[in-house]
């Protein structure tokens, strides 16, 4: 009977030491799961902090691409007002100096035949050395227009207009250049 009771004694220690095994197994199991899960938690908020930084990072760049394209908009209509006031300046320069040199006051196909009869009996060798200044200009631009009408091309109409405007003869060279075919002429 002793031996059955020890047997039965033996047997029960073993069996809880079993279960003590097992229990222990388990909670190391789900210690790990719990790591593994927090582990993964914490993976996924690193990922998405990441994300949110490169958005950020990325609104930024744009932000300051954008603003950097305004500055320029901003400093090339700068550019262009400040290139039309000067051409204004200069036009309104060389109207008061055309004034100052023509004849007349201005030099328009209306007022030259106004003022034709005030002038003296030379007007037809006047008019022929304006023929002459004006072929003369026209031959002597001919080659530069055609190279800068490839480039005026490529111009905005802006640019182009100004461009234009400031390869044109004055009225004021114009009247010089009459001046001093008279003068020649005489």
């Amino acid at each position: 009977m002793l031996r059955t009771e020890e047997r039965q004694r033996l047997a029960r220690e073993r069996r809880e030491e079993r279960e003590k095994q097992h229990a222990a197994k388990e909670t190391q199991i789900l210690e790990k799961e719990r790591k593994a899960k927090l582990q993964y938690e914490k993976q996924l908020e690193e990922r998405q902090r990441k994300l949110k930084e490169m958005k950020q990072k990325e609104e930024q760049r744009r932000a300051a691409v954008e603003e950097k394209r305004k500055q320029k908009i901003e400093e090339e209509k700068e550019r262009y007002e400040a290139v039309l006031h000067r051409t204004l300046e200069r036009n309104q320069r060389l109207e008061t100096r055309q004034k100052r040199w023509s004849w007349g006051g201005s030099v328009t196909p209306d007022s030259e035949g106004k003022t034709a009869s005030k002038r003296s009996p030379s007007t037809a060798s006047l008019k022929q050395a304006e023929a002459a200044v004006s072929k003369c200009l026209s031959s002597s631009a001919a080659p530069l227009n055609a190279s800068d009408r490839t480039r005026r091309s490529q111009l905005s109409p802006l640019d182009s207009s100004v461009i234009s405007r400031l390869l044109a003869p004055t009225q004021a060279s114009l009247a010089r250049s009459k001046s001093a075919a008279t003068l020649s002429a005489d």
